[in-house]
């Protein structure tokens, strides 16, 4: 394997170039034996047409992430060694990027690295969150414990996000097809009945004048608007590969009604969840507050997070803090404050995430339960406006000529 470096001479000077090694601690040790302090190191990979790895099939979900976890915690508990566990686990996994990582742990363990920092080193599969749980459960000797909570918390999420998912599947397909069916009509049938209809020389309504236009529109410049459409989503994607446009994109998401009350809950869920799950395992609260807002996945609570954590540190209580955001319902900041004030802080937000759960499993399905009824009423206006406009004027033109 090929590997690109940064390193320091004896003299100080920086030094780049490539490695070829089995893996990187060979490489490594390569590079030290000729004198050099490696800075940093990566694999180069290198892709071919004949040899092309989709991304996709090198991922690995949340939900065998749940039953990884769930298995190491039952080794845990059976006094199985950690590196007996994850070599087990390594040759147990159906998902070979899994295997590799597995594989990759156990390597590191073997070498003397704690499970924590080994696990740190595959942040695709293992977030923050996740390292930072089991550093804690390392430090306080409840590793079987930290990975028991670990596995109910992703079941949670996973629980929460995939019905949100799977909601919005449906839908989503029938919308797709819907403009792919009216798509087709507007460039192949209507055009076509278009030329009928100017050939006979009647006058043409107005609602089926928009709609021969739009036709032409699509027939002669659809090209032009597929090529916007790209151009618009190429500079969406860019935009949210910065700070400014992640806050905008996730503020306009939050004030979308109805939707954005679902996110805003869903959002308090995972605050509370991974906020509560941290604290029972040990964590302090400025780091948990932290590592909260790093997983919550909003641009919006990630910073207002931060916020919090900077006003921990400064001597301010949770609760105070919470209460200068607006986005934080004022009966999250009662209970934190019942919850500093009891010392059941960590009771209190496991109470807090299975209210903001149930709210967002009933949200769920009444959204579900709004859009069917509203897509059949849009979609039957659409194509029963669009059958109209054509149909009504071959009707007067076959009358004319009777």
């Amino acid at each position: 394997m090929l590997f690109s470096y940064h390193a320091l001479d004896k003299d100080g000077h920086e030094r780049a170039g490539t490695v070829e090694a089995l893996s990187v601690d060979v490489a490594v040790s390569t590079l030290q034996r000729r004198g050099l302090i490696v800075s940093s190191i990566e694999p180069i990979e290198k892709k071919s047409l004949l040899n092309v790895e989709l991304s996709f099939l090198k991922h690995v979900s949340n939900k065998e992430v749940v039953i990884l976890s769930r298995q190491i915690a039952t080794l845990f508990e059976a006094q199985v060694s950690a590196l007996r566990i994850f070599r087990l686990l390594a040759s147990e996994v159906d998902n070979k990027t899994l295997a590799e990582v597995m594989t990759q742990v156990a390597d590191d363990l073997q070498g003397g690295s704690p499970i924590s920092k080994a696990l740190s080193r595959h942040p695709k599969v293992f977030s923050s969150f996740y390292v930072n749980m089991v550093r804690s459960g390392e430090e306080s000797g409840r590793l079987s414990e930290t990975f028991g909570y670990l596995a109910d918390y992703l079941d949670r999420t996973y629980e929460v996000m995939s019905k949100a998912q799977n909601a919005l599947i449906y839908p989503a397909f029938v919308i797709g097809v819907f403009f792919v069916v009216m798509g087709l009509m507007l460039t192949m049938v209507i055009p076509r009945i278009a030329s009928i209809l100017k050939d006979s020389g009647q006058a043409i309504p107005v609602y089926t004048q928009v709609v021969i236009t739009a036709s032409d529109f699509l027939v002669n410049y659809g090209f032009l608007l597929l090529i916007a459409m790209g151009v618009g989503a190429f500079f969406v994607y860019r935009s949210l590969q910065t700070e400014a446009g992640k806050l905008f994109f996730d503020k306009l998401k939050l004030e979308v009604p109805y939707v954005g009350d679902l996110y805003q809950k869903l959002y308090l869920s995972r605050i509370a969840d991974n906020f509560a799950t941290m604290l029972v395992s040990g964590v302090p609260v400025v780091e948990a507050v932290e590592i909260t807002g790093a997983v919550v996945g909003s641009a919006t609570y990630e910073t207002i997070l931060l916020e919090v954590g900077e006003a921990v540190k400064g001597g301010s209580s949770i609760s105070d803090a919470l209460a200068q955001h607006a986005e934080i319902p004022g009966i999250m900041t009662a209970m934190v404050r019942v919850g500093e004030e009891t010392g059941e802080l960590g009771n209190i937000l496991t109470t807090l995430a299975k209210f903001y759960q149930r709210e967002v499993t009933t949200a769920v399905d009444t959204l579900v339960d709004l859009i069917e009824p509203m897509m059949i009423v849009l979609l039957g206006l659409g194509v029963g406006t669009l059958l109209a406009s054509v149909l009504i004027p071959i009707y007067n033109l076959a009358g004319s000529i009777s």
